[in-house]
Formats: structure tokens, C-alpha cells, sequence
């Protein structure tokens, strides 16, 4: 499966039905009057949040949805049926947008949360609605309403309680993995990572949901590598894992660079709560250790934690730490989220 965070779609309501002309025709009645019915309502266009979706890939193979039309008035005073809507299935955390990407229609964080983004037209009056004390056989009826027509956007904010950040081939992928039932690519190259990840992990009998992001470096919020375009996936994280490679020359270095790419991108990722952790402990001798430890901890002004997913070396406190600061933000409010992780 392939991860989509973002689709344009083409939406139309159903129009209403239209209204009816008739009299009633029996026998022995003289005059029967008007009996025309009034058409019925058009289909709305619904958006709602379902469990089990982690990708708005549906979306890439069919953009063009119709409600239905409601049905036209008939005699006897009969009305029309309403037209059926049509709900578009998306996953949680999903964001409605105008045709302009800038004006916010919806923000789906619940599940079975539904919005109704373009409503139906309503059915037309028939004949026996304009029946007054002077027209007693009224002719006319009134058309339906049509449909409204306009071009959306989705966009997924993935919802995790933690946001693993850092350089390429920082070790996010392979803590991911080590904490987690998620398989993520893991190789010695840069950019493994093409696309955001979740996992679930579990510490001290309690699960929450972290998103692997791919790396940034310099340059990224201007487009440079694969840019900050999945940086969004961390705004609704409660507190980001920013992971340091200790095999780098320069650990306090590597940190701010990507202190400066979130600070470029702005929406209050430089202000959330940070947990800074120097990977790959087990590749760096205990002198090393200590001259990455101190760099580090003198660019960030905090004491880092040390670890190594390999060996499992310090993954347990990092994982406390994380659900410390996670409880301290306020898990009671916490977005219900999907506890399967995702896999392309």
C-alpha cells in the first residue's frame, strides 16, 4: 500500500427533485383539486473518520463523487424519495480544505466524527402547495434546486502521541523497529525513510502511538531533500523524539540543524516538549561517548539520554521519558487513535 497524504477531489450534491402538476381525477368527486407532490431532497456529500484507514491512497484512483438525485413529485400527493448521500470514507486526523489548500472546511480528529461538506438541493413545490382561496386549480410547480459543485482537498495529519525527528540515517527507523511491531525500511544509506510510519509502543503496561518521519536536513523547509512536507504529521504530536546519530562528527551540530528546520517551518513544532536522545552507542567508544554526550548537551541546554536500539542499551528510559512528558501534556484528551501500525 502506498502512503497519500494529500488528494484533490471533485464533489457534487444531488439535486432536488422536481415538483408535480396533477388533480385528482375520481369518481364521483367533482372537483378533486390539485394533487401534485413535492420532489424530493437531494444526497448530501458526508466526510467521516473511520477506524482502519492510515492513507488517503482511495482517493488517488477515484476523485470524482455525485450524491443522488431525489426524486420528482408525483399525483395523489405523493412526494418524492430523497436522494441517497455519499460518504467519503478518510482516515483520523484528516483535514478538509477549499480548492485553494488555505481555507479550512473541516478537521476530522474523532472517530465517527461526519461533516457534511456540500449539502443537497431541496425538492420543488408541487401544485398543491400554491392552492390558495383564489387559485383553486394552480398549473405551475417549482423545479428542484440543483446541487452544489466544488473541488476539495484532504490532507492527513497522522495522530501519534510521539514524533521521532533528526538527520538521515539518525537511527529513527531502526528505534522504531526495535520498539515496536512496525517494519520499517532500515539500511545504511541516507533517506531510507520515503514515508511517514507508526508504531505502537508499549512501556509499563500502557500503549501509545509514535510516527516515524522521514529525515530533514539543512535547507529542508525550501524544498532541499525530501522538504518538511511530512513535518505536518508532527503537529498533533505531543511530544517529538529527536534522535542524534553519535557517530557524526559534530552531535551538537546535527542538532541544530534540524532545531532550525522546525523553527523554519514554524505551527509551534519548535515549542513542543523534546526529548533529545544520542543514538548508536554501541558504535562509539567511551571517550567518544562522553565528547558527543557533552557537545550535545551544550547545544541543546539539556542532559541528552543515551542509547542504542541494536543493542537495547538506554531504550527503556527513553520510552519512559517520552510517556512521561506525554502524561504531562494531558493524555486525558488525548485523539482516539487506531492501535494497529501501519505498514506499506
Amino acid at each position: 500500500m502506498k502512503f497519500l497524504d494529500e488528494a484533490k477531489v471533485y464533489i457534487q450534491s444531488g439535486a432536488g427533485g422536481n415538483g408535480c402538476v396533477a388533480f385528482r381525477r375520481e369518481k364521483f368527486i367533482e372537483f378533486g383539486g390539485p394533487s401534485g407532490g413535492d420532489g424530493g431532497r437531494g444526497g448530501d456529500v458526508v466526510i467521516e473518520a473511520v477506524n482502519g484507514l492510515n492513507t488517503l491512497i482511495d482517493y488517488r484512483y477515484q476523485q470524482h463523487f455525485k450524491a443522488k438525485r431525489g426524486g420528482n413529485g408525483m399525483g395523489k400527493d405523493r412526494h418524492g424519495a430523497g436522494g441517497a448521500d455519499i460518504v467519503l470514507k478518510v482516515p483520523l486526523g484528516t483535514q478538509v480544505y477549499e480548492e485553494d489548500g488555505e481555507t479550512q472546511l473541516a478537521d476530522l480528529t474523532a472517530l465517527g466524527q461526519r461533516v457534511v461538506i456540500s449539502e443537497g438541493g431541496n425538492g420543488g413545490f408541487g401544485n398543491a402547495r400554491f392552492k390558495s382561496s383564489t387559485n383553486r386549480t394552480p398549473r405551475n410547480a417549482n423545479p428542484g434546486q440543483p446541487g452544489e459543485e466544488r473541488i476539495i482537498r484532504l490532507r492527513l495529519k497522522l495522530i501519534a502521541d510521539a514524533g521521532i525527528v533528526g538527520l538521515p540515517n539518525a537511527g529513527k527507523s531502526t528505534f522504531l523497529a526495535a520498539v515496536s511491531a512496525a517494519r520499517p525500511k532500515i539500511a545504511d544509506y541516507p533517506f531510507t525513510t520515503l514515508h511517514p510510519q507508526l508504531g505502537v509502543f508499549e512501556v509499563d503496561g500502557r500503549e501509545f502511538v509514535m510516527a516515524d518521519l522521514p529525515g530533514l536536513i539543512e535547507g529542508a523547509h525550501e524544498g532541499t531533500g525530501l522538504g518538511d512536507r511530512f513535518l505536518g504529521h508532527t503537529e498533533r504530536c505531543r511530544v517529538l523524539l529527536h534522535l542524534i546519530d553519535g557517530t557524526v562528527e559534530d552531535a551538537g551540530a546535527a542538532y541544530k540543524t534540524v532545531r532550525g528546520e522546525l523553527e523554519a517551518y514554524g505551527h509551534g513544532l519548535a515549542d513542543k516538549p523534546e526529548i533529545v536522545a544520542l543514538s548508536k552507542a554501541d558504535a562509539l567508544t567511551p571517550e567518544v561517548l562522553k565528547a558527543q554526550t557533552a557537545l550535545l548537551k551544550k547545544a541543546a541546554k539539556k542532559t541528552p539520554l543515551v542509547l542504542s536500539s541494536a543493542s537495547g542499551q538506554g531504550v527503556a528510559d527513553v520510552l519512559r521519558a517520552l510517556l512521561k512528558t506525554i502524561d504531562q501534556a494531558g493524555a486525558e484528551d488525548r485523539p482516539q487513535v487506531a492501535e494497529a501500525a501501519w505498514q506499506p
